[in-house]
C-alpha cells in the first residue's frame, strides 16, 4: 500500500508539472456545455474528411500541398458508426483468431491516441485543436502495447488508495474514459505476441461528454477538461481479470 501511495504521488506531480508544456497554455473563453458538445460532433465529422489510414491502419491527414495522396480513402468513406453516446467507431477489420473484449479485462493495447479540444475559429469553422499526444506506443515496425491501463479499467487498490492518499471519494470515472469502454465493446482482441507486426484495427473518436468533459479526472495531462479523444490502436490480447 505505501509503494501504492508513493506512486500515486510521485505520477500526479509529474503528469501536472511536467506535461504542462505539452497542454494548451492559450486562453480561449469557455461555451456552454451544450456548444462543446456541438463542436465535438462538428469537429469530429471534419476530422473524418480531412484524414484516411495509411496501408497499416496508421491515420494520416491529407496534405495541402501534395498530390501524392489524392487517391486515398478518407475515414468519412468507410463504415463509420456512430453510438447514442457520440462516439464514433471504424473497424478495419475482424482478427482471424478475435477474442471477445470483456469488461473487466486486462488489455495489451498498442496505441497512437491524441486529445483535442473542439473549438471555432475566427472564420467560424469548427475542428480539432490543440493536439496533444495521450499515448503512442508504435514502434518502427513491431508492437510496444501497454498494458492493463487504468483508463480502461482501474484496479481497486489502486482508486482506493489515491482516495485515501487525497481524502476523496472519486468512483470509477476518476479514472476510466468511458467512451473507450463503450467503444472496444463492437472490436475483438487480435490475440498475438507482442512481437508482432501492427496492423491498426482502426479508430475510436471519443467526444469530450464520452471521455471526462468538466468532471474531476486523474491527471494523465495537466487539464482533461473538454478533451475528446482519438484511439488509433489494436489490442494485441487480453486476460481475465
Amino acid at each position: 500500500m505505501k509503494k501504492i501511495l508513493l506512486f500515486l504521488t510521485f505520477t500526479s506531480l509529474i503528469l501536472s508539472s511536467c506535461r504542462k508544456d505539452d497542454d494548451n497554455t492559450t486562453t480561449t473563453p469557455e461555451v456552454s456545455l451544450e456548444t462543446q458538445n456541438s463542436y465535438d460532433d462538428e469537429a469530429i465529422q471534419k476530422f473524418l474528411k480531412d484524414n484516411y489510414f495509411d496501408s497499416r491502419g496508421n491515420i494520416v491527414a491529407f496534405s495541402s500541398t501534395s498530390t501524392a495522396d489524392d487517391n486515398e480513402k478518407p475515414l468519412f468513406n468507410y463504415n463509420v458508426i456512430k453510438l447514442n453516446s457520440g462516439v464514433v467507431y471504424i473497424s478495419r477489420y475482424t482478427p482471424t483468431n478475435g477474442k471477445t473484449i470483456g469488461a473487466t479485462d486486462k488489455i495489451s493495447i498498442l496505441q497512437k491516441t491524441t486529445t483535442y479540444v473542439a473549438t471555432k475559429d475566427s472564420k467560424g469553422t469548427v475542428s480539432f485543436s490543440t493536439p496533444i499526444t495521450f499515448r503512442n506506443t508504435v514502434t518502427s515496425g513491431t508492437g510496444n502495447p501497454e498494458y492493463d491501463p487504468s483508463y480502461y479499467y482501474v484496479k481497486d487498490d489502486v482508486l482506493s488508495a489515491y482516495n485515501t492518499a487525497y481524502n476523496k471519494t472519486y468512483t470509477r470515472t476518476f479514472y476510466e474514459i468511458e467512451g473507450l469502454q463503450e467503444g472496444l465493446k463492437y472490436f475483438q482482441s487480435c490475440e498475438i505476441p507482442n512481437s508482432e507486426n501492427y496492423n491498426l484495427q482502426g479508430v475510436i473518436i471519443i467526444p469530450s461528454r464520452a471521455a471526462f468533459a468538466r468532471d474531476d479526472a486523474f491527471p494523465y495531462l495537466a487539464s482533461m477538461k473538454d478533451k475528446s479523444f482519438v484511439f488509433n490502436f489494436q489490442i494485441y490480447k487480453t486476460e481475465n481479470r
